[in-house]
């Protein structure tokens, strides 16, 4: 990406700029997306190679502590969490329309939907699968407990948007829905034993806002039906999500899946890897009924 944007830019003022959206214009909204999230492709492709053969874990394992992937779970949490974002979408276009400029044009549109559909689920995997699956299960083996993996990965989710031009925007406040977002992450999937959930919830938060919703000012520059033309400003808004709509959503998970024990789940012991194993090993060796 940068040697593209080297080739097209006048100067090297525009990389050191760091502005997302003057690279976006130089490049073409489409093939710079594409671009910035190449990268997590590549980031996901090598962790999964790293697990592999250096820690010879699966990459079910790494996932899931159930036998294989439940890809229900993912396609649930992905329509529940993109329903409700598409729905809150629509009532503030409506409530505000003043705030918002149609930007629907066919062809950038379904070359930005082919882009998103493949690659935008790569990149939040990447994240989930660094920062919920190996930082958290390598955090929990050392510290022998679940908290402080929790804890850990939530803050580092946040800090790791630090530099969001969001952050520039709206100012430190946003990262309460950073953060907020990264507890709850790490919360169902601590609750429910795997990834999934996270996985979806993930893909469905980045799809939705990079195909109908963008601004000047966000981490996506997309040819998005709508554009954000409001001031950006910081309100009592941002904490919806993190008081209300998050709880609510585990409690939904917490029926649908039958969560018990949060305490333990949440605050209990880790085994360490050499007890895991030995654990793993004997659930395949112990006679099956007939």
């Amino acid at each position: 990406m940068i040697a593209a944007l080297v080739l097209k830019a006048d100067s090297l003022s525009i990389l050191a700029s760091g502005d997302l959206g003057l690279m976006a214009e130089i490049l073409g909204t489409n093939p710079f997306l594409f671009l910035m999230l190449l990268t997590f492709a590549i980031g996901l492709l090598s962790l999964f190679l790293y697990v592999k053969f250096v820690h010879k874990q699966s990459i079910t394992a790494l996932t899931t502590s159930r036998k294989k992937v439940d890809w229900r779970r993912i396609v649930m949490s992905f329509l529940l969490w993109a329903s409700i974002s598409i729905t809150f979408i629509i009532i503030d276009i409506q409530l505000s329309p003043e705030n918002y400029l149609y930007n629907f044009n066919l062809k950038p549109f379904l070359i930005l939907a082919a882009i998103a559909l493949v690659m935008i689920p790569i990149q939040t995997s990447m994240e989930e699968y660094y920062m919920r699956g190996y930082m958290m299960q390598g955090l929990g083996v050392l510290a022998k407990n679940r908290w402080l993996p929790l804890v850990v990965t939530s803050l580092l989710f946040g800090l790791a948007h630090l530099f969001n031009p969001e952050v520039e925007k709206l100012g430190y406040g946003i990262m309460v829905y950073y953060i907020g977002t990264g507890f709850f992450l790490g919360i169902i999937t601590l609750m429910d034993e795997g990834l999934e959930l996270a996985l979806g919830f993930h893909a469905a938060n980045n799809l939705t806002g990079a195909l109908l919703v963008t601004a000047d000012w966000t981490a996506f520059q997309t040819d998005s039906v709508y554009r954000d033309i409001a001031d950006p400003v910081l309100g009592w808004d941002i904490l919806v999500p993190v008081l209300v709509v998050y709880p609510i959503l585990l409690y939904i998970f917490s029926r649908k899946y039958k969560w018990t024990n949060w305490k333990e789940r949440l605050t209990g012991g880790v085994p360490s890897k050499e007890n895991f194993l030995a654990l793993q090993t004997n659930e395949t060796t112990l006679p099956k009924n007939p």
